[in-house]
């Protein structure tokens, strides 16, 4: 055994970067930074992130902390190691922990205490040490530099020896736990130092079986009239055992518990006997099991008149059926004003006991066996001498008739609390006679399928959760609270019939969703729990859970992660404050109407854009040129399917308003077609023929057809520019396609261009870019106002018509 903890010693001093390298991960750590790697099968401490704050390794199989497992976790507040197999912790495991304030080293097998463990844990509260195999606390003194601490918890079925000194350092708990089955040595004053105590728990079987001295010394260093006692493990069945109780007697302590107890007759008179003129306010008692039959006459002459209450749970009495009736027990029992008597297997309260508990104000029968008819002898059938009585408790009993629960109440008349819950009530009566004080009614897991107006109005409280209700409509104006948790309800129920309700709890329910007009019926509604429903994720619903349910004053209290979705399909099972659905699916009136005016926006700007720059012109104009063309290729081909030749080209077609008529007939025809006999140049150069729409455009053909025609069937286009032409439709229709056919591949020879009048580039639009360009780029021919110029006009004119043939014949 040596050499094996000699090598683990060895191993933890020296494994240091092996383990670094071997140490599995645990990342099960949630948003507040709390790492829950328990019953995760680990045998050595984990790797977890250097921010948490709380790391739970309970119920692993770590046998070693080393000096480097923790060396990153300084922030760390709360370390678990209960429920391992921890024997080596390196004396410097803990030393980085400097805000540590809860530490649990329960339940493993450390067999001796180290004081350097605590060196450094200034911050620590919170110690326990229960359940290791140490059979004393060790010296020096472990706790010393543990100013801060409130919670100690120590000791084990080990634990044999406690010396003064050992608690050294502390002096101020909430709590003391020391487990002392075992104890065989104890010194004088060794829990003496800590003051002020508020509470202590004790373990002392041993010590009150075997060691008198051991077990009276030791409750004389805890007792003190405000801090309650707690104890533990304790077989009182003879007289000498409750002797160990004086010194708590003579130091007149108020709060007395115990847990796990056997008690006999003799030895529960005894309790009584030394308690005599204590002024012990409250006994409780938590398992015990009654060996006698409950005659404690010999205890009649005792005084208790401090006593205020009454505790007992889980009762088990070895001969119940020869166990008395507490008759005799007056001396007792007319001093509590409350008394519980829980899990005891009572199953009937005599009404003559009933008057015995004269001062009674708080009455606790829960898990018992009381029936209808038991009750109505416990309440002494509706006549009960309860009258001060304000609580009552019958909860998880065989109750099974609701109007007679509320028929044997009806006279107490101060009562404003009652619990019926976890009875067979399964149905609800028409009418019930409850008393007026009643403010809070407990009815959950009773089984009731539907509600009646049974129910006291004046109900300021109400508990109907776990049941089989469908749906809840009743006036309630009083009410505050409104539990309907694990029913079947469809929807909230109607605002308007709690005008005062403050807290609504709904969850587990058949909720599909909740929204604002639901909410608004709620005039003073601000606690809301709803979680866990089959909610219906819909843009509204998840709208309105995502904005905080901003609709008064009303508040979610319970968690985000209480709501999930349970429908559409796709969403099943995702939480609702993470859903994100479609703007489309949940706005698609705004969103059309959005995109609409997005839509004309765009169209506006672009046609604005187009207009701009003329492409509504250039489509149009390209149509009409398309158009043009196809129905002159059309009738070309029937002219050559039909055996007509192709007419002769004409040497330039005339563009020209009519207002322009005159001169384009008088000067431009004549000079060009006819020349005059004085001029040699014209006379022996050839006739040129022109083409005039006013005499050469086909009748009968559109129009288009026929400006296109001309244009295809000339070798030039002369335009005959002025203010009328501008201002001319069909010259604009000519300049157009003359503007169409400057792009077309088989007409590249420019346009000739005659000035009649001065004209800027400027007065022609700006969608005849090509034109525009021309008149600023190309030479153009300019109508001369005086006569001496004339012919050189005329020259000029042919010479651009003809070309290098004009040239060659001159």
């Amino acid at each position: 055994m040596f050499f094996t903890l000699l090598f683990t010693l060895s191993f933890c001093e020296g494994q240091g970067s092996i383990v670094k390298v071997d140490r599995p991960s645990c990342d099960r750590c949630d948003h507040s930074f709390f790492c829950n790697c328990s019953f995760a099968g680990l045998t050595c401490v984990p790797v977890v992130t250097e921010q948490a704050l709380s790391l739970d390794l309970s119920f692993n199989n770590i046998t070693v902390v080393t000096a480097e497992d923790l060396r990153d976790h300084r922030r760390l507040a709360a370390l678990n190691l209960c429920c391992n197999r921890l024997a080596v912790i390196h004396q410097s495991a803990f030393e980085p922990l400097w805000n540590l304030e809860d530490l649990n080293l329960s339940n493993n097998q450390l067999t001796a205490l180290n004081h350097r463990w605590f060196h450094k844990l200034e911050a620590l509260r919170v110690l326990n040490l229960l359940h290791n195999p140490y059979s004393c606390l060790g010296s020096p003194p472990a706790f010393q530099r543990l100013l801060n601490l409130r919670r100690l918890r120590f000791g084990g079925p080990a634990l044999e020896e406690l010396k003064r000194g050992d608690l050294a350092g502390i002096t101020h708990l909430e709590e003391l736990t020391v487990h002392a089955n075992n104890l065989r040595r104890y010194e004088s004053g060794a829990l003496a130092t800590i003051w002020p105590l508020g509470r202590v728990i004790l373990s002392l079987h041993g010590p009150f079986l075997t060691n008198d001295d051991v077990a009276s010394t030791m409750l004389g260093d805890v007792s003190y009239p405000e801090t309650p006692m707690i104890l533990r493990d304790l077989n009182l069945t003879w007289i000498q055992s409750v002797h160990n109780l004086r010194v708590a007697a003579r130091r007149r302590i108020r709060h007395l518990s115990f847990q796990n107890l056997s008690l006999s007759d003799m030895a529960t008179v005894e309790f009584l006997v030394v308690f005599d003129g204590v002024p012990l306010t409250h006994i409780s008692v938590e398992g015990v099991t009654l060996k006698g039959v409950g005659r404690w006459e010999k205890a009649n002459k005792t005084e208790h008149k401090g006593i205020d209450e009454i505790f007992v749970r889980d009762v088990e009495v070895l001969d119940i059926y020869k166990f008395a009736s507490l008759i005799s027990c007056g001396f007792l029992l007319q001093y509590p004003r409350k008394v519980s008597i829980i899990n005891a297997k009572v199953f009937v309260m005599p009404c003559f006991t009933s008057h015995l508990l004269k001062n009674l104000q708080y009455l606790d029968l829960s898990n018992n066996l009381l029936t209808d008819m038991t009750l109505a002898e416990t309440l002494c059938d509706g006549d009960s001498p309860l009258k001060d009585l304000r609580v009552l408790n019958i909860s998880g009993n065989a109750l099974k008739s609701l109007s007679t629960t509320s028929r044997l109440v009806g006279k107490l008349l101060r009562l404003t609390h009652l619990d019926v819950s976890r009875n067979g009530y399964s149905s609800m009566p028409l009418g019930c006679s409850w008393p007026s004080s009643l403010r809070y009614l407990n009815m959950s897991r009773t089984r009731i399928a539907s509600i009646s107006p049974c129910l006291p109005a004046a109900l300021e409280v109400l508990d109907l959760s776990n049941n089989d209700l469908k749906d809840f409509v009743l006036v309630l104006p009083t009410l505050r609270e409104l539990h309907l948790s694990g029913n079947k309800l469809l929807r909230l129920p109607p605002g308007w019939f709690f005008p005062n309700l403050n807290t609504l709890t709904i969850q587990s329910n058949s909720l599909s969703m909740f929204g604002p007009s639901e909410l608004r019926t709620y005039s003073r509604l601000q606690s809301l729990q709803a979680g866990w429903n089959k909610f219906v994720c819909t843009c509204d619903f998840v709208g309105l859970f995502q904005s905080g349910v901003k609709v008064g004053s009303v508040q979610l209290t319970d968690r985000e992660d209480d709501y999930i979705c349970d429908a559409p399909l796709r969403l099943q099972g995702a939480l609702v404050a993470r859903v994100r659905l479609p703007l489309v699916h949940c706005h698609p009136v705004q969103v059309v109407s959005a995109s609409c005016v997005v839509a004309l926006l765009a169209t506006a700007a672009l046609g604005t854009l187009l207009w701009h720059v003329h492409a509504f012109w250039y489509l149009r104009m390209m149509w009409a040129w398309l158009k043009a063309k196809h129905s002159s290729r059309q009738r070309r081909g029937l002219d050559q399917r039909g055996g007509a030749g192709v007419e002769d080209d004409f040497d330039a077609f005339v563009s020209y308003s009519d207002r322009d008529a005159g001169w384009v007939e008088n000067f431009l025809v004549p000079e060009l077609e006819q020349p005059r006999a004085d001029d040699e140049a014209a006379v022996r150069a050839r006739p040129m023929t022109l083409c005039l729409h006013k005499r050469d455009f086909l009748p009968g053909h559109w129009i288009l057809d026929n400006i296109m025609s001309a244009m295809e069937r000339s070798r030039r286009t002369i335009f005959v520019l002025s203010e009328n032409f501008i201002r001319s439709d069909w010259c604009r229709y000519e300049l157009d396609f003359s503007h169409f056919r400057l792009f077309d591949g088989v007409a590249g020879e420019p346009a000739i261009l005659i000035l009649l009048e001065p004209l800027n580039k400027d007065d022609i639009p700006r969608r005849f870019c090509k034109l525009r360009k021309l008149l600023s780029s190309t030479t153009y021919l300019e109508w001369p106002h005086g006569e001496e110029k004339v012919g050189e006009f005329w020259k000029a004119l042919r010479t651009a018509l003809r070309g290098e043939e004009e040239d060659g014949r001159n």
